[in-house]
C-alpha cells in the first residue's frame, strides 16, 4: 500500500522508518482473523460488508504461511447473544429497534449468521474465540487475551472485517496493550475504499504497521522445530 507523503513524513519523523519490523517471530505472531462470518460477508444478512468476500483468498494464503512457519492463526466470532443486555446503549441507542431485533437474532450463537464463512481455511488446531463487542480485547469481551498470553505471542497480525470498525477497535487494543500490531491491508475489508483506507492511514500515524500479505510472509521467520 503506498502512502502520502505527508503521512511517510510523519511517520518517518516520529519512528525513524516507514516499517518498524524487519522480521516476525513466527512462533511468536498471531494471525487474528475478525468476524468473517456470514453474518459480515454473505448476502441477505443485515451486516453485509460485500468487500469482504474477495479478501478470502488474501486471508487464507497467509494463514497458510503463517501456520507452515509455525505461527498461530486466531478465529474471532462476534455473538449477539445478551447483547441486549451487557451492550444495551448500543442497541437501544445506536440501532433503530428493527435494527436492533434483527442483529440479536442474525448473529445469534444459533443463527446461521454466527458461522464463518464458507471459503475460509480454518484448521481444527485454529483456536476460536468468541466476542461480545467491537473489539475483542477491551475487557470482558472475549478470552482473545489469555489464548495469546498463553501462547507467547508478541506480534498481532489483523485481518477479516470490517476494517475501520471491529478490526481497528481490536488492533487499538492489542497496541495499547504493548503488542506489536500489524494491520494487513489486503486481508482486511470495508463498505466503501474510502472507510478502508483512511481507517489505515490514520492506523499508520499513531498505531502501528500496515502491510500487504506478501510483504508480511517475506518477513517470517520459521519458528524452530520441536524435539
Amino acid at each position: 500500500m503506498e502512502f502520502p507523503a505527508w503521512i511517510v513524513e510523519r511517520v518517518m519523523a516520529r519512528q525513524g522508518s516507514l516499517h518498524p519490523y524487519p522480521r516476525f517471530d513466527a512462533g511468536c505472531t498471531a494471525f487474528v482473523v475478525v468476524d468473517l462470518q456470514n453474518y459480515y460477508t454473505q448476502p441477505g444478512f443485515m451486516g453485509e460488508c460485500a468487500p469482504a468476500r474477495a479478501t478470502f483468498g488474501k486471508v487464507n494464503q497467509l494463514a497458510a504461511a503463517l501456520r507452515e512457519a509455525g505461527g498461530t492463526v486466531i478465529w474471532v466470532q462476534t455473538c449477539s447473544d445478551g447483547a441486549d443486555s451487557f451492550w444495551s446503549h448500543h442497541h437501544a441507542h445506536m440501532l433503530t429497534p428493527e435494527r436492533s431485533a434483527r442483529r440479536l437474532r442474525e448473529l445469534g450463537r444459533a443463527h446461521a449468521g454466527f458461522e464463518i464463512a464458507p471459503g475460509l481455511d480454518v484448521q481444527p488446531e485454529d483456536p476460536r474465540v468468541v466476542k461480545r463487542c467491537y473489539s475483542a480485547l477491551v475487557p470482558g469481551s472475549s478470552t482473545l487475551n489469555e489464548v495469546l498470553k498463553a501462547r507467547g505471542i508478541e506480534t498481532v497480525l489483523i485481518g477479516g472485517t470490517v476494517t475501520n470498525v471491529c478490526c481497528e477497535s481490536t488492533a487499538r487494543d492489542a497496541m495499547m496493550m504493548n503488542y506489536a500490531t500489524v494491520m494487513v491491508e489486503d486481508a482486511l475489508s470495508a463498505v466503501t475504499p474510502e472507510e478502508h483506507v483512511h481507517s489505515l492511514h490514520n492506523w499508520m500515524l499513531f498505531f502501528g504497521d500496515v502491510l500487504g500479505v506478501e510483504e508480511v510472509a517475506c518477513r517470517l521467520a520459521k519458528a524452530p522445530a520441536l524435539a
